[in-house]
């Protein structure tokens, strides 16, 4: 929350030297209804600890400007939150526990990320437009399996702080003398190591469109693919997806 906060604090202060009718600013937010799935471990050892489903938050804010050759910029902070439950079927080691067959382990995945996003408009126009860019995902959070049996307890937790760089490209086509357009975006990296993508794609609503400001409704479907392979000692192969509701707000 504090990398979070420092960003638009800064995003803020830099607003307030530019001519209101030179920059454009975006605010927006969405509660995305996911389902999670897949496995997580270290790496000879990955399981299925039965996720379960989630609502989550997710927030961002964006500043273009009309001046050549210099990007663009977008702040976006996502939540991944979810918990798991599984007895074992077979002996399972994860950051230095050993949690035997036939124990009952909890997982707790809690992890965060702020996109810093530095983009170009390639085209911008009423009926369409594309911009394509570089993200640095700042991934912050932890992992936590534990067992309690008694008075036995086990437990071992892995912290998730890196920066990975990921594409970014976004789309928008408007219907002419609807109010809506259909809109696509997302993040995607594919290295030896890692294999993450982070897409949406929507529709929206114009609530309010006048030179002063301009509201959107948003609703569509969003997944987030995470396939890492020894970040911070973290091994995982989990993906969330499910439908959206969000907000942007356009001054």
């Amino acid at each position: 929350m504090k990398k979070i906060a420092l960003a638009v604090t800064l995003a803020s202060i830099l607003s307030t030297n530019v001519q209101a009718d030179a920059l454009g600013i975006y605010l927006g937010g969405q509660i995305w209804d996911n389902q999670a799935s897949g496995t997580f471990g270290d790496g000879s050892s990955q399981v299925d600890f039965n996720l379960v489903d989630e609502k989550q938050n997710s927030f961002f804010i964006a500043f273009e400007h009309p001046l050549p050759l210099i990007p663009n910029i977008r702040i976006a902070s996502t939540a991944l939150e979810t918990k798991g439950n599984k007895t074992l079927n077979t002996e399972f080691e994860f950051e230095g526990e050993t949690f035997s067959q036939g124990t009952n382990v909890n997982a707790d995945f809690n992890v965060s990320y702020v996109d810093y996003t530095l983009y170009y408009e390639l085209f911008d126009n009423d009926l369409v437009s594309f911009d394509i860019g570089l993200t640095g995902r700042d991934f912050d959070g932890d992992v936590t399996v534990s067992a309690s049996s008694g008075a036995n307890s086990q437990s071992g937790s892995v912290s998730v702080t890196d920066i990975v760089p990921m594409l970014y490209a976004r789309t928008n086509v408007g219907l002419p003398l609807t109010g809506f357009n259909l809109y696509a975006q997302g993040n995607f990296l594919s290295i030896d190591d890692h294999t993450l993508y982070d897409y949406e794609v929507g529709v929206s609503y114009e609530l309010i469109d006048n030179l002063a400001i301009d509201v959107n409704i948003n609703v569509g479907y969003r997944a987030v693919k995470l396939e890492l392979d020894d970040l911070n000692d973290l091994y995982t192969n989990i993906e969330f997806d499910g439908v959206f509701l969000g907000t942007t707000i356009h001054f």
